[in-house]
């Protein structure tokens, strides 16, 4: 496979920083500046975050496993020395991995590592974050309780979780969602609390609370937040739909603090609707513009209640292939209205928007084609990202690209599922009982490679290298037998334990089974438990997934957040598993970059980078990227 951000590498260094080859420092500096591009062609290069080493070290039975990032702005050779306190362990430094075992070390061993480059020791890193029960706790404060107007008490839990720098220190910091107990689906009735959300230090520093207020229901269709440095200044933004009385981290208000467009069914659908853009580091809205597209008549998006209208995607997209764009939604049952947004010098600035209802799109089948959540890619292969959006996608530049007009779906995995052919690959299954009950299609172009019939309501459906057994990516869904390879035949009649999400959490490549509160390894005969969650909960009902899933600390494996039991903390566990695989951050691999960020999106899918992970597999890709 060959993608236009990825470059050839040679084992040797070459100078890396903020002007990287194939980039002119009059290129660069308008990238920074958000000029607009020069030429057509997409830039040699993305802008990711500047991170430090995400050292973790977590405690065992037996001793530490201490695990770091490889960056992308590392040179291709770099090595590793491991130190305990003055103490270097690593008798040569580390090549092939970016861990180590310190075996009978205790707990509170306090460990740091030094990059080696043409063999010259650099400097220390920051001091590891020790996992000493096999977790760490980020202390969380619950927001204080209340009463709905028709005298319902409620109090708040621990929801959605992304991952961000706020500070601009190095150190990714978390922006968790709070919903309160009363939260509702957009089809059930009632009033509820209002949707607080919080930016936290890895320390459990509260950094900012921003309350959504009444004017914006809570549910899972409701909030979709973005956490991205948009500007590239070195700090996150958070991104969310906004109205009238929502205060920021500040205290400031939006709009109308004394409006309550609530109705007696506790929906709001009249009043203006916004989109806001909040610093990251203290919580203040810096721009807010009215949201894209208006309510509208609420009918016209297929029910006069306010089940359609309030259904929200959120993403965050490369769209001219350098710098990120906010890609807001609405709808996806009937009409469908994406628009993609720039947030530069202080200000929005809307790309595009695609309308199903426009007359450019109106009786293309794009209609009633979205999903409960969308995935970003290149999915055609010119260094910019396309949005998916279920059974269709929307090219870089607004323009439908495909549609295969299977209609909506409650899960789909958008990556490199088949290595043995080129491109990326969409799995998916789907709700309509006249269509195809799940389904895999080349991501470029739409075409279906094969699909399963029709079957009722397929609810679920994962696809992911778990098995060592088959080559690539196998598939599952809750309505079908077995467990299918890339060209959907059946390669072993049992399927896993869960249908729910994935974690790279072992030694190997093949990934494991993340459900509810605990990790699964998959077999032909029967699913092994390597983890179970100590004192945790799962979120978002029936539908059991974490806070936040992802490679978010140490190497190239999966930590996943979940809420303690009592909503005190967010709980993080990490691999205790050593292993021989060095693979550069994911965090650095901008697909899987933006999968972390849209994970909150509705009904929360995994990740998948842009290159296969997974049994077999070639060497993993060097991911060129420059950092503010």
């Amino acid at each position: 496979m060959t993608y236009t951000h990825w470059r050839p590498r040679t084992a040797s260094p070459r100078p890396r920083g903020r002007l990287l080859a194939g980039m002119t420092a009059a290129a660069l500096a308008a990238c920074l500046l958000g000029a607009a591009p020069q030429t057509a062609h997409a830039a040699t290069a993305r802008q990711a975050e500047r991170l430090d080493r995400g050292l973790v070290s977590v405690h065992t039975g037996s001793g530490n496993l201490v695990s770091w990032r490889w960056l992308a702005t590392d040179a291709d050779d770099v090595a590793f020395n491991v130190y305990r306190g003055a103490t270097k362990l690593t008798a040569s430094p580390v090549t092939t991995a970016t861990d180590y075992f310190d075996s009978g070390a205790p707990d509170s061993a306090d460990y740091t590592v030094r990059a080696v480059v043409g063999g010259v020791e650099q400097a220390s890193s920051e001091h590891a974050l020790q996992f000493r029960a096999g977790y760490k706790d980020v202390p969380i404060s619950p927001p204080a309780g209340g009463t709905t107007p028709d005298g319902v008490a409620y109090t708040y839990e621990a929801n959605d979780a992304s991952v961000g720098d706020l500070d601009g220190d190095g150190a990714l910091d978390l922006v968790l969602k709070w919903q309160p107990t009363n939260a509702k689906d957009n089809s059930q009735s009632g009033y509820t609390g209002t949707t607080v959300v919080d930016g936290i230090r890895l320390d459990g520093t509260r950094l900012w609370r921003i309350d959504l207020g009444r004017n914006i229901r809570s549910g899972a269709h409701y909030t979709q937040f973005q956490v991205y440095d948009y500007d590239g200044d070195g700090r996150a933004e958070v991104a969310m739909k906004t109205a009238d009385g929502a205060r920021d981290g500040t205290g400031a208000v939006i709009g109308n603090s004394s409006a309550d467009h609530r109705n007696s069914s506790g929906y709001v659908l009249s009043g203006p609707e916004y989109l806001t853009m909040f610093d990251g580091r203290t919580g203040k809205a810096m721009g807010t513009v009215d949201y894209v597209p208006a309510r509208g008549t609420v009918s016209s998006w297929g029910d006069s209640y306010g089940n359609r209208v309030d259904r929200f995607l959120a993403g965050t997209a490369y769209l001219d292939g350098s710098r990120p764009s906010l890609i807001m939604a609405r709808g996806y049952y009937t009409r469908t209205v994406i628009a993609a947004w720039d947030w530069r010098g202080g200000a929005f600035t809307r790309r595009w928007t695609f309308d199903t209802a426009s007359s450019t799109n109106t009786g293309k089948g794009y209609d009633g084609q979205g999903n409960h959540q969308l995935a970003i890619a290149d999915v055609d292969g010119d260094g910019r990202d396309e949005i998916v959006y279920g059974a269709m996608a929307v090219d870089d530049n607004g323009a439908g690209l495909w549609t295969t007009r299977n209609g909506h779906g409650d899960a789909m995995h958008v990556g490199d599922l088949d290595p043995a052919r080129p491109g990326l690959e969409e799995f998916k299954v789907d709700e309509d009982s006249a269509k195809p009950s799940s389904w895999m299609a080349d991501a470029r172009t739409g075409q279906v490679l094969w699909s399963t019939p029709a079957n009722g309501d397929n609810g679920r459906g994962v696809s992911g290298d778990i098995w060592s057994g088959s080559a690539g990516a196998e598939s599952w869904s809750s309505a079908e037998s077995g467990l299918r390879g890339p060209s959907g035949a059946v390669v072993t009649g049992r399927k896993p334990s869960s249908t729910n999400f994935l974690s790279w959490w072992d030694g190997d490549t093949v990934r494991e089974l993340l459900d509810a509160t605990h990790i699964d390894k998959y077999g032909p005969s029967a699913d092994t438990r390597l983890l179970t969650g100590s004192g945790v909960h799962a979120n978002n009902g029936t539908k059991a997934t974490p806070s936040l899933s992802g490679d978010i600390l140490g190497d190239w494996r999966e930590e996943v957040v979940w809420p303690t039991s009592d909503n005190r903390a967010l709980r993080i566990y990490s691999t205790p598993y050593q292993t021989g695989t060095r693979i550069t951050t994911l965090l650095h691999d901008t697909q899987y970059r933006t999968a972390l960020a849209w994970q909150n999106t509705a009904y929360n899918q995994p990740p998948h980078p842009g290159f296969f992970i997974g049994a077999g597999m070639a060497t993993a890709p060097r991911p060129d990227v420059y950092t503010p």
